[in-house]
């Protein structure tokens, strides 16, 4: 029997009228019945990753006739719902639906002891979905839900100081997570912590990006833990970050220096936490690059390389744009470190004049006291005290004056460290953009 004559038989045209028409509604509902009494009350669910290999297991028994059924592997939310059809002892793939061509195949050699399981191959999140095996001589159907996800670990960084707490903010964000993932805080008994809803956004294939931002107060142990997890996939990944005693802001004389070294710590932090994510970012898109390559066949393979070459443009901008954001807020803290610094000197030398002045003061009265000859001695006590309130003064003029210059030397340090870091970070750019045009060359290639 062709694919053609076996379609036919399966349809029935409704030309006699209410009574053909009643026949032909009683005859499908007793064939839908029949096909869901063989449906499992809970589906087996497969899960997998982007680029995998999975088998979609089915199993008849006692087995069938090889030279005599048909099997059709399909999935009903789509047109054509056909993945994949076996029909005259074999392949049928006409109607195909193109999502799945050159990707599925059953295991020939094993048909004879009933095994009907469908392997596909290079699994992607269009994928995802319910997927139903018929075989029409036995009127049976069989279901099988797959679930494709895709993870990645989560970026962790100190974002800035809460003055009104007295607490450092903690920044956390993941991207590449399908299904939609959640983002939990943890402290370091393990304890989830209060940070409000997370921000979550999908590119147009539905991939997810979550991130969230909590504020710590200083603790026993500033250990803390950002984790993201997607329980239909059984997958969670997990970040670790200490948070420095010296970090959290103290009321005190020097609070200036304080957050001077706050910044320097912040900073110094961001610039290793971003080169480390996007070292990883690089090492996973390599490693998925090359496992890609080597299952599919030669022209299969330049097409997807095109498409992930043209990914990793889009995400190499996402990289440049993100450098050019941390670049900007380098260079407004260099200036605002450049502004404290001019206001340090003016302070010192404010406090330089006073001690002069005081100084010349004291040598005024004393001048004064000295050419009497004598003094009385409520003068001489006067004078006296006078002169203990002066040499105080001076001395506080002086420590004044010796914190202002110890501050403003953190603070030469702190700029020469942000202008560094604005320096590897547009070495890094340019690196990202040599790397993009030779991306660019590599597309125009497998495009001739």
């Amino acid at each position: 029997m062709s694919l053609k004559s076996f379609r036919v038989s399966r349809m029935i045209h409704n030309r006699d009228g209410f009574i053909s028409g009643l026949f032909i509604s009683i005859f499908i509902l007793i064939h839908l019945s029949e096909g869901q009494s063989q449906e499992p009350v809970l589906p087996l669910t497969i899960r997998a990753m982007p680029g995998d290999d999975v088998v979609l297991p089915h199993r008849v028994d006692p087995p069938l006739d090889p030279t005599q059924f048909t099997v059709e592997w399909g999935r009903p939310d789509l047109k054509p719902r056909f993945v994949h059809v076996w029909h005259n002892q074999k392949e049928y793939l006409a109607d195909q639906n193109k999502l799945f061509k050159g990707r599925t195949s059953l295991f020939n050699d094993k048909l004879k002891d009933g095994n009907f399981s469908l392997k596909l191959s290079d699994v992607r999140h269009s994928d995802n979905g319910r997927y139903r095996c018929y075989i029409p001589k036995e009127k049976t159907e069989y279901f099988i839900n797959l679930i494709v996800g895709s993870v990645s670990s989560p970026a962790v960084s100190l974002s800035g100081l809460d003055v009104s707490s007295s607490g450092v903010m903690l920044d956390c964000s993941a991207a590449g997570w399908y299904p939609e993932p959640e983002l939990l805080w943890l402290d370091a008994d393990g304890n989830i912590m209060s940070a409000g809803p997370a921000e979550k956004s999908s590119d147009p294939d539905g991939v997810y990006t979550v991130s969230s931002r909590v504020t710590v107060e200083k603790r026993n142990y500033n250990n803390f833990t950002c984790r993201v997890q997607q329980r239909d996939i059984n997958q969670s990944r997990e970040t670790h970050i200490h948070v420095p005693d010296d970090f959290f802001i103290y009321e005190s004389s020097c609070s200036v220096s304080i957050s001077f070294n706050v910044i320097l710590v912040i900073m110094l932090v961001l610039g290793v936490a971003f080169m480390i994510w996007m070292k990883k970012q690089n090492k996973k898109k390599n490693k998925k690059l090359k496992k890609v390559a080597q299952k599919v066949s030669e022209d299969q393979q330049n097409l997807i390389t095109a498409a992930k070459l043209e990914e990793e443009i889009k995400k190499s901008n996402k990289e440049q744009k993100v450098i050019d954001q941390q670049i900007e807020a380098l260079m407004k803290m260099s200036e605002e470190l450049k502004e404290q610094k001019k206001q340090l000197d003016d302070q010192t030398l404010e406090a330089t004049k006073t001690m002069e002045e005081d100084e010349k003061k004291f040598k005024v009265i004393d001048d004064e006291i000295n050419q009497t000859g004598n003094m009385m001695e409520k003068k001489a006590k006067g004078y006296l005290e006078l002169k203990t309130i002066i040499m105080e003064s001076k001395e506080k003029m002086m420590k004044i004056k010796q914190n202002h210059q110890e501050v403003g030397f953190m603070t030469d340090k702190l700029i020469k460290k942000t202008n560094d870091e604005i320096k590897k970070l547009t070495e890094r750019k340019q690196e990202i953009e040599n790397h993009k045009n030779e991306i660019k060359k590599q597309l125009g290639q497998k495009v001739t």
